[in-house]
């Protein structure tokens, strides 16, 4: 797969992998966030060791997992550069099950603007018909409403819920999981 190939937009984002020439957009996303509104809300994170060399590591290690299909990373970026989230699509197992997971975030910052669905509805369609999953879930806490809120929207459906799934916060905690089947959808 060809890294450089995967760039596409909305009526107002572009998505695609990060390129070693977005560091100033990418790093002054993290900077501006504001303070944790929320338990998953990270907040304002410590870049003090993110210099270029950093990231110009993380760039190659994204085009890796991407060129060896074990997980593909989109930035989101605002038609004037502006880096706003990520979204990522983990492969769990391809052969009968062309099955993945996949997360998102917006920088706190840009919340209530209507990126995260903007966004997963693009990344959706791509993961049907770019890299050719058919299903995809997504691992969500108990109490991230809002979370759960847009996978509803966006038309994912409750399956479960996966009890002690995920070490976060110091224990095991439950996750719900909700699903997409794409071949079931019109994308």
């Amino acid at each position: 797969m060809d890294f450089k190939n995967y760039n596409f937009s909305t009526d107002r984002l572009n998505i695609r992998p990060l390129d070693f020439s977005d560091y100033d957009s990418w790093l002054l996303g993290f900077t501006e966030r504001k303070t944790s509104k929320y338990r998953h809300d990270k907040g304002k994170i410590d870049l003090s060791n993110r210099n270029r060399k950093w990231f110009n590591n993380l760039v190659r290690k994204h085009k890796k997992l991407f060129e060896n299909d074990e997980i593909y990373i989109f930035s989101i970026f605002d038609k004037d550069g502006k880096h706003l989230g990520m979204i990522d699509i983990v492969t769990i197992e391809r052969e009968n099950f062309q099955w993945g997971e996949c997360g998102f975030y917006i920088h706190n910052q840009f919340w209530n603007n209507g990126y995260a669905y903007e966004s997963m509805l693009k990344v959706l369609e791509i993961a049907n018909k770019e890299l050719e999953f058919h299903r995809l879930e997504a691992h969500v806490n108990l109490d991230n409403k809002p979370s759960f809120k847009l996978l509803e929207k966006l038309g994912f459906k409750f399956e479960c819920t996966r009890k002690g799934f995920i070490y976060e916060f110091g224990e095991w905690t439950d996750n719900y999981i909700y699903y997409i089947n794409l071949h079931d959808e019109d994308l």
